[in-house]
């Protein structure tokens, strides 16, 4: 792998010259590069500017040096390129979190030379512990390695790449929560300058410059027609909220406040347990999600319609309309479904427009290791629809983002049952071919219809609101006594 030999050249010629004016020119020829293009790709690969790079190296040493004895401050500074003691004083107390004149082995901030192998080695070990656990896409050098492989053949390779990040990253953004939430981790100055680098350059540089990197080699395919477009107004997106100004000066992250809206929640391996605190960190996971599924969705659709096809999929957004039915457990058996229905046929001048049979379901806004699955067999009827005695009810409101958004009713009318308010826009697909085969359940997170639904929606960058504003449907085309032929799925559009 050349691009390794070559980057480790660079930082050999970094080390070997630390007391010497250091012209990136010509760091970058020693890695047989452009200056443009090393400072990109050492700042992907390592997760550190160059010129940061160097200052941290050399702030390093000259701790070292200034322990030789008879050493003094001003020749220490004139040797490590500073132009005047005062300057070198005010840098080398920011990285150490002491004076040149008060340094002592003790506290000496260690930032080791990088190298490489298959894995960067070096700098701040807290960072690398953090940041090397991410799955990014730094593989800068594909595109010409791989000249002679086909676009499908490179579009796989993005789908092994997604796959992977998926089942990988969501604990290591766990661990970010984690880690800014330790308030023993955000006490000293020398704690806050290493943060920082873990933080801004570690985490929000790195996806800055996968970004960078994976739309160039997105366009590169996108005229092969192998590439879900999607994906890139996903990208703009995630650029959009990595840009985001969260503080004026880092230091304010000693306040647990902060960092608690920063945080979030932990939210598990899949992403779905309960957020009650949903901060940036959750934002940018989500986002990170979003690129994952728009790259390995389309594939995975494929391969699970076995046995069956979609025959449409739309998005619907219908006016205000409410759901009137009768929560479905082992009690519900086919006579009390007969006289669900037998009721709603009664109630036909309250017609919603979508007039089938419907097995509704929500885990009442919360996440799923906070509330069980809970299905209702009813329809949809017209906006204040007067609700049987005995049924349940929720609404559905355009625009409505849960129970906070003014949008949304604010209480219900005459049902004791948990009141939520829905968003009036889903995702609707038919499907056709074996029935048994759109139900199996063996191999998908709940059945075939409910897997391919969601991941239709995934891989086209489309926000399903979970949990808060979260539903799902089973829809029987041909009444209640037959088995349910298309699916419907809560969407944000």
């Amino acid at each position: 792998m050349n691009w390794i030999q070559n980057l480790s050249r660079a930082v050999d010629y970094i080390e070997n010259n630390l007391t010497e004016e250091i012209s990136l020119d010509e760091v970058a020829r020693q890695a047989y590069s452009s200056n443009s293009h090393f400072q990109l790709i050492f700042h992907v690969v390592m997760g550190i500017t160059v010129g940061e790079y160097i200052r941290n190296r050399r702030l390093s040493q000259s701790a070292f040096d200034l322990l030789k004895p008879n050493s003094r401050i001003i020749d220490v500074a004139v040797a490590y390129q500073y132009d005047t003691q005062e300057s070198f004083s005010k840098a080398f107390t920011r990285f150490h979190g002491v004076s040149p004149s008060k340094i002592t082995r003790g506290v000496v901030r260690v930032f080791n030379p990088l190298t490489i192998t298959v894995a960067v080695q070096g700098g701040f070990e807290m960072a690398w512990k953090l940041n090397n656990n991410f799955h990014f896409w730094v593989d800068w050098n594909d595109l010409s390695e791989q000249a002679n492989t086909s676009p499908a053949e490179k579009n796989n390779s993005l789908i092994r790449w997604a796959n992977d990040a998926r089942q990988k990253n969501p604990l290591v953004f766990d661990a970010i929560t984690e880690w800014l939430l330790d308030d023993s981790q955000w006490i000293t100055d020398a704690q806050l300058v290493e943060n920082e680098q873990i933080l801004m350059q570690g985490v929000f540089g790195r996806f800055k410059e996968q970004n960078i990197r994976l739309r160039v080699y997105l366009k590169e395919l996108e005229s092969s027609g192998v590439i879900n477009d999607s994906v890139f107004k996903v990208l703009d997106n995630f650029d959009k909220k990595l840009s985001e100004k969260l503080f004026n000066d880092f230091t304010n992250l000693r306040e647990r406040s902060l960092r608690e809206k920063i945080a979030g929640n932990m939210t598990g391996r899949f992403g779905t347990d309960n957020v009650e605190n949903k901060g940036y960190i959750n934002y940018l996971k989500d986002y990170d999600a979003k690129v994952q599924w728009c790259l390995f969705m389309p594939d995975l659709v494929r391969r699970q319609m076995d046995g069956f096809q979609i025959d449409s999929f739309e998005y619907k957004h219908m006016p205000a309309f409410r759901f009137i039915g009768k929560e479905f457990d082992k009690k519900m058996n086919k006579k009390l479904r007969e006289e669900v229905v037998a009721t709603l046929n009664l109630m036909s001048e309250h017609k919603s427009g979508f007039d089938y049979d419907l097995l509704f379901m929500h885990h009442y806004g919360k996440g799923v290791d906070k509330e069980l699955w809970h299905g209702f067999w009813g329809r949809f009827m017209a906006a204040n629809t007067p609700v049987p005695e005995g049924f349940a009810h929720w609404d559905f409101v355009p625009g409505c983002m849960g129970e906070q958004d003014t949008q949304c009713p604010t209480s219900p009318d005459d049902t004791k049952t948990p009141y939520l308010t829905f968003r009036s826009q889903f995702a609707y697909a038919q499907f056709s071919g074996d029935v048994k085969a759109m139900h199996k359940r063996e191999g998908y997170d709940s059945d075939a219809m409910y897997d391919v639904t969601r991941n239709i929606i995934l891989g086209q960058g489309v926000t399903i609101p979970y949990p808060e504003i979260y539903w799902t449907a089973e829809v029987h085309l041909d009444g209640y006594d037959n088995p349910s032929t298309a699916f419907l799925f809560s969407v944000a559009i």
